[in-house]
């Protein structure tokens, strides 16, 4: 069978990829709700999270340039044990990430149709029926390959900038002119380290700047992957840090914490900023470039989560279907089906039970965890094969401390929620799926 696959992806494609795929509009909304200490804990991350994880991938993906990115790194520094985990729980993190992901552009989507239709916010079926359709439609065109996939990325990383261009300006204006709508002041800005919160919600700051790996996943259907990955990291990641710093900010200039939805916050704050402006018109197309770069997120995580099983398929600890290449298009499209079906018992288990903001909370949490098992890994491999370079070891033993912390800080109970309840659930969950993938791997090694 030929498992040849397409070099597509250019530099601009990648840095693209990359701020529609790690730029969660959602995690502003998170930062912005702690208020202006955010901005410290956002430069905490960047420093000991966000640049140590760059570096890790631009070292390890030119060590081991192949298809699979972060599975492919822990085989080959550790054991195929080690890697099949790492791929499982990359693989398996993100399936519940992306019911959690669709919820948020479906309740940012409510605003193209007008604000009589905002209820839907709350209701189970629009979100389970928005997130059925945009899911299956952005599977559809992945099969098709990444000639036609690539398109929604791009557009999507663009069309994250116009909306927080306009945050942006809009808040500095209305800070200028009428003041915060969050009183600041000098004690504002210093966060609150004593209250074990504003921990949890720093975990969920590097969760949101976790992703550059995604493009080292698709290694070979990159244009000269050497040259164009590292490119990628440096441009896309001054980027994501501008958006992130600059758009809580600005947040916080528009509307006070309190009344910050958490998910569509983001519109909340651009509706109040044009209103006040006498531009409200522009809230429906913000609307819909934040839900179109909302998909474009979903559509570049899903292209290249599926390239993950695609590789533990060639390896045959998943079934070898899943490294079926499609003879016309030349992608993983068993992997992506699979995928998507999965994704879909998903969606129905989130939104079934309880309300919209619970599940999104439920899911939110957990994936954190799960998440970052396989960038432990990631780490490790990266300080490991260092050798002589000492940024190399740095990098990767910073890049390690703060992501065991990251986790550790995530399983702290929301404010006004049931603490054992939560850990129940937090710890059943993480142990389902991290239990099921030792059992799957030692059913398969056995064979």
């Amino acid at each position: 069978m030929n498992t040849t696959l397409r070099r597509t992806l250019g530099l601009w494609d990648l840095i693209l990829m990359n701020i529609v795929a790690i730029v969660g509009l959602r995690w502003l909304l998170t930062a912005a709700r702690t208020g202006y200490g955010s901005i410290i804990l956002w430069l905490l991350a960047l420093v000991i999270f966000f640049i140590p994880q760059g570096y890790a991938i631009y070292s390890l993906s030119r060590k081991y340039p192949a298809e699979g990115g972060i599975y492919v790194w822990a085989r080959e520094v550790f054991g195929a044990g080690h890697g099949f985990m790492a791929g499982w729980c990359y693989w398996i993190n993100n399936l519940i990430y992306y019911p959690a992901l669709l919820m948020f552009v479906a309740g940012n989507a409510l605003f193209i149709l007008g604000s009589q239709y905002l209820h839907l916010a709350d209701s189970r079926l629009y979100i389970a029926l928005f997130s059925l359709i945009v899911m299956w439609s952005v599977i559809l065109l992945n099969i098709r390959g990444l000639t036609i996939g690539k398109w929604i990325h791009n557009v999507g990383g663009i069309g994250v900038w116009i909306p927080i261009g306009i945050l942006f300006v809009l808040g500095f204006l209305s800070a200028i002119k009428w003041g915060p709508a969050e009183p600041l002041n000098l004690k504002s800005l210093i966060p609150n380290l004593s209250n074990i919160s504003t921990w949890s919600f720093w975990a969920t700051m590097c969760f949101g700047f976790a992703g550059l790996e995604l493009m080292a996943i698709l290694n070979e259907e990159i244009k000269t992957p050497e040259r164009n990955i590292p490119k990628a990291i440096i441009i896309s990641g001054v980027g994501i840090a501008i958006i992130y710093i600059f758009g809580t900010l600005t947040l916080l200039f528009a509307m006070p914490k309190n009344e910050i939805g958490l998910l569509a916050g983001i519109l909340q704050s651009i509706h109040s900023l044009t209103e006040r402006f006498e531009l409200g018109w522009m809230t429906v197309g913000a609307a819909l470039l934040i839900t179109i770069s909302g998909i474009g997120g979903v559509s570049a995580w899903i292209a290249g989560v599926a390239r993950v099983p695609f590789a533990i398929g060639l390896d045959r600890y998943l079934p070898k279907a899943l490294s079926y290449i499609h003879p016309r298009w030349k992608t993983p499209y068993v992997s992506l089906l699979v995928q998507g079906g999965l994704t879909t018992l998903f969606i129905l288990f989130s939104v079934a039970g309880s309300t919209v903001e619970e599940a999104y909370l439920i899911l939110l949490d957990a994936e954190i965890i799960i998440y970052f098992i396989p960038y432990l890994y990631m780490f490790a491999a990266a300080f490991r094969t260092s050798n002589r370079d000492l940024r190399g070891r740095i990098s990767g033993a910073v890049g390690f401390a703060a992501t065991a912390a990251a986790m550790i800080f995530a399983m702290i109970p929301p404010e006004g929620m049931n603490a054992l309840l939560f850990e129940i659930k937090l710890i059943a969950v993480t142990v389902l799926f991290v239990g099921s993938g030792l059992v799957l791997y030692w059913i398969r090694s056995k064979r």
